[in-house]
């Protein structure tokens, strides 16, 4: 403790916010968490969990993770809402939001924060995602999104330019979120990155794919009506957010549609009442 006549130091901004949202996947958490643990420049860095209210973050994690951030939401809000919160509780001037199925290698965030550093056109920046044999993993889509992931076919290691990288490892300065005030929470499990690459787009700045940064990614095997529901619907709210009324009345009845006659009674059942994963609708 210092002398009374010492004002105490104040602790240094971090320089990135790595933003967890988990939902129900200990394990996988643990991994993610223990590759931030292991990366490069740990005490530059800010680590924040939200646990999206599965209270699978007790307090022995607290214990096994002291210098993490635990944010404990009392019900599943999706990711957007979750995104929000994390963001909001950021000190450093790059956020990098993480899903919890991923697990950075010990370079990677110093690597996506010097690329920002050095490249003023680029509003984000995202390491390039692997699966568990180092091959790149389904990770760019395209705009309206439509559900498809392709990976990434980078040639060198110099960075490049992409529209639409998927949001399990995404850094981005936050002013910009800032700027726009929010992540657009109409949108509820599914969307929000997509309406963050389309304002970047807007703005007229770039998202860089930086290939020497890699994140594993595990991915899902497949997704409950309810998930699908809310894709198609944040479908929705996309295209009518930047293509008007009708493309997006177009894509609510092909939905519709494609659901009843597929005999996917759950998700007809969401698209009608307009149910998302956290039980508004948009």
């Amino acid at each position: 403790m210092p002398p009374a006549n010492q004002p105490e130091q104040e602790k240094p901004k971090p320089r990135v916010s790595a933003v967890v949202v988990s939902c129900d996947r200990a394990a996988l958490l643990r991994q993610c968490l223990e590759s931030l643990e292991s990366s490069q420049g740990r005490d530059s860095l800010q680590v924040i969990v939200i646990d999206n209210g599965t209270y699978v973050c007790t307090d022995q994690w607290d214990i096994d993770f002291p210098r993490v951030q635990f944010i404990r939401l009392p019900k599943n809000f999706g990711l957007t809402k979750a995104m929000n919160i994390g963001w909001r509780a950021a000190d450093a001037p790059y956020v990098f939001f993480l899903h919890d199925d991923t697990a950075l290698e010990p370079g990677a965030i110093a690597q996506l924060a010097t690329a920002l550093d050095t490249n003023a056109d680029a509003a984000a920046v995202c390491p390039l995602l692997v699966d568990d044999q180092g091959h790149p993993a389904p990770q760019l889509g395209s705009l309206p999104p439509d559900g498809q992931w392709r990976p990434a076919a980078p040639v060198g290691e110099e960075p490049i330019a992409v529209q639409y990288p998927r949001g399990a490892a995404l850094m981005m300065r936050l002013f910009l979120i800032k700027a726009i005030r929010q992540i657009d929470e109409r949108y509820g499990q599914f969307g929000g990155d997509a309406d963050l690459a389309a304002q970047i787009r807007k703005a007229n700045k770039k998202i860089l794919l930086i290939p020497t940064a890699h994140a594993r990614h595990h991915g899902s095997a497949g997704y409950s009506s309810l998930e699908r529901a809310d894709f198609l619907l944040s479908r929705v709210v996309f295209l009518e957010k930047y293509l008007g009324f009708g493309p997006g009345l177009k894509a609510r009845l092909a939905a519709l549609f494609g659901a009843l006659f597929s005999f996917r009674l759950g998700e007809f059942r969401n698209l009608v009442s307009g149910q998302r994963i956290d039980g508004t609708q948009p």
